[in-house]
């Protein structure tokens, strides 16, 4: 009896891509089942010794290839090999210790400092030899010269890059301009100059989820303002972005007080934080006066401070109003130098201690003006 090849198939002693192996000669009329069980086997023989011979013949390409490699890197002198490896290594050396020597200079030095310190390697000799020099001594001209130039360019372009970065984070860390504010006005040649702090000084931001950001003015500022005007050339310098300052100094100086308006742009950025610079206001320092809640928190200039409790809302501040009294004497006096006057306040609260000075005076003088008139009645 013929085993067809539906039955091997289903036996499992036949897989599919043997079946369509010796069955593709065969014509559609013929029956598969009606082949000789020997024909299929004689079949299944010679299929199976192909694929050994084609599976012998890949491993011998494969091993070829692999010797044929082998024989190529054996090939390769020992020499050549340690040569490359030394000069990857002097490379890679050369370009650590350059990256560390340009790491401790941006560290330890100055761009002006480093400039000095390699002035006479970034303007080597070049070594010269004469036509009639030998091939040596040319060759030795030409090593010099590589050696020598190589270190004064990469000093050369470790400078401009680092000029370059230096300036432009001096764009947003310095002052806008060396001078804030423009020339005084000839009017204004006899005042003095009252910069005066924003936020918590003459007004408070504040932020609720129900209705957003709103703006309060401190108690007294308008009385404060109107009243010191006459005396002073009055700037406001806040730190904050000028879109926040514009809007807020529109709606509170409605009557043209404050003279000019400074925000973040021209503050100077230390170690993440804004600090007001009056060295670049373009006014004498020892007539210019800085009142403000953190006065000696965000000034580089702690001499001309006038420090002020912050405002956060307390309805019953008066800090504006009482200050208005010690201001009114500095700006109807005229002292020379406003620096020295205020180191006589240093930790105490100004217009409180003004007061008490002033008491203290009046009863002085009062005295003084009783015994005049006892010494003139005795006479």
């Amino acid at each position: 009896m013929v085993a067809s090849p539906s039955r091997l198939l289903q036996s499992g002693l036949l897989s599919y891509s043997r079946v369509r192996i010796f069955t593709w000669g065969f014509s559609a009329p013929h029956d598969v089942s009606k082949v000789p069980l020997m024909a299929i086997y004689s079949t299944l023989k010679e299929r199976n010794f192909h694929d050994e011979r084609l599976n012998a013949y890949q491993t011998e390409q494969v091993m070829d290839q692999a010797s044929k490699e082998q024989v190529i890197e054996s090939s390769t002198p020992n020499g050549t090999k340690k040569g490359w490896s030394f000069l990857k290594f002097c490379v890679f050396s050369a370009l650590t210790g350059g990256v560390a020597a340009g790491s401790y200079a941006t560290y330890a030095y100055s761009l002006e400092e480093v400039e000095q310190k390699t002035a006479a390697l970034r303007n080597p000799t070049n070594y010269t030899v004469d036509g009639d020099g030998s091939i040596f001594d040319k060759m030795q001209a030409s090593l010099y010269n590589a050696v020598v130039t190589v270190p004064a360019k990469s000093i050369q372009l470790y400078l401009d890059l680092r000029k370059s970065i230096e300036d432009h984070v001096k764009g947003f860390t310095e002052p806008s301009s060396e001078k804030l504010l423009p020339d005084i006005l000839p009017i204004d040649q006899h005042k003095f100059t009252l910069v005066l702090d924003l936020n918590e000084t003459l007004v408070y931001s504040d932020w609720k989820r129900e209705r957003g950001w709103r703006t309060f003015k401190r108690p007294g500022v308008d009385d404060f303002l109107e009243h010191l005007a006459p005396y002073y050339e009055i700037v406001v310098y806040s730190d904050q972005q000028s879109v926040y300052v514009d809007p807020i100094i529109s709606r509170l100086d409605q009557k043209g007080l404050i003279r000019y308006r400074l925000s973040r742009a021209e503050t100077k950025y230390v170690d993440g934080k804004h600090y007001r610079d009056f060295c670049k206001l373009n006014r004498d320092p020892s007539r210019v006066l800085y009142v403000s809640g953190h006065a000696l928190e965000n000034s580089l200039q702690p001499e001309n401070c006038v420090p002020i409790k912050p405002w956060k809302l307390e309805s019953d501040d008066t800090q504006l109003l009482d200050l208005i009294p010690f201001l009114e004497y500095v700006g109807s006096h005229k002292p020379a130098d406003i620096r020295t006057v205020l180191q006589t306040y240093q930790g105490c609260d100004v217009a409180k201690e003004f007061l008490e000075r002033r008491r203290k005076h009046q009863r002085r003088w009062s005295e003084q003006k009783v015994q005049g008139g006892f010494w003139k009645w005795g006479s």
